[in-house]
Parts: structure tokens; sequence; C-alpha cells
């Protein structure tokens, strides 16, 4: 029962880490290409996006591999061999979650020199 448990724990890590992963990634490459072709410039310097990347993949990748399996997943039953690992769900969260967060990055973009504070550099003189 142990080895079932920690099997479907991983699984469920497996997924909910390609649907983080994913989300970040499609927010991440969608704002740089609407930025470079509306702007003329681009937002994230492929330096930024690396560091991205990096600190996105270590902390979500810790904190799906410290998750301990609960006696719940025991119930549900195994999954198919033909399944895939992206589900229509889990599409759908990633898709939702890419547009939202989009909306509030291209708001902040293209509007925020409107109520956003510029900050002067004070140390030059």
């Amino acid at each position: 029962m142990a080895a079932v448990s920690w099997g479907r724990n991983i699984y469920d890590s497996i997924k909910k880490f390609l649907q983080f992963q994913l989300t970040v990634n499609v927010c991440a490459v969608v704002s740089t290409l609407v930025s470079a072709a509306i702007l003329k410039q681009e937002v994230l310097v492929p330096i930024q996006m690396l560091w991205i990347n990096l600190i996105m993949d270590t902390f979500a990748s810790l904190a799906l591999a410290t998750e301990p399996p609960v006696p719940e997943q025991l119930h549900r039953k195994p999954h198919k061999r033909d399944e895939y690992i992206i589900t229509k769900k889990m599409f759908k969260h990633i898709f939702g979650q890419a547009v939202y967060q989009l909306f509030w990055m291209f708001f902040i973009l293209f509007y925020g020199e409107y109520f956003l504070y510029e900050f002067e550099d004070e140390f030059d003189d």
C-alpha cells in the first residue's frame, strides 16, 4: 500500500509541476513576443528569462518533492496507460491562469506609467 501511495503522490506532483511550469513559461514567452512586436523592445532580456526559469524550477520542485502522500490517493482509480499526463482540466487551468496573468502584466506594461511612481536615481550627482 505504501508503494502505491508514494507512486500516486509522485505522479500527482509531476502533474502539478508541469501545470505550474507550463503556465509560467506560456506567460513569459507570450509577454516577450507581444512586447517585442508592439513596443519593439524586450520586457525580459535572455539572462532575466534564465533566472526566472531557474528560480521557478527550483522552488516548484522543492515544494512538490516535499509533499507527503495523503490517504485519499488510495481511494482513486488508477489512471489508464494511454491517458495523457496533461488532462483537459489541467489545460483549462493553464490557459485560464495564463490569460489572467497576461492581462495584469499587459495592463501594468501599457498603463503603468499613469499610476506607478517613477523612481529617480538619487545617487547620480
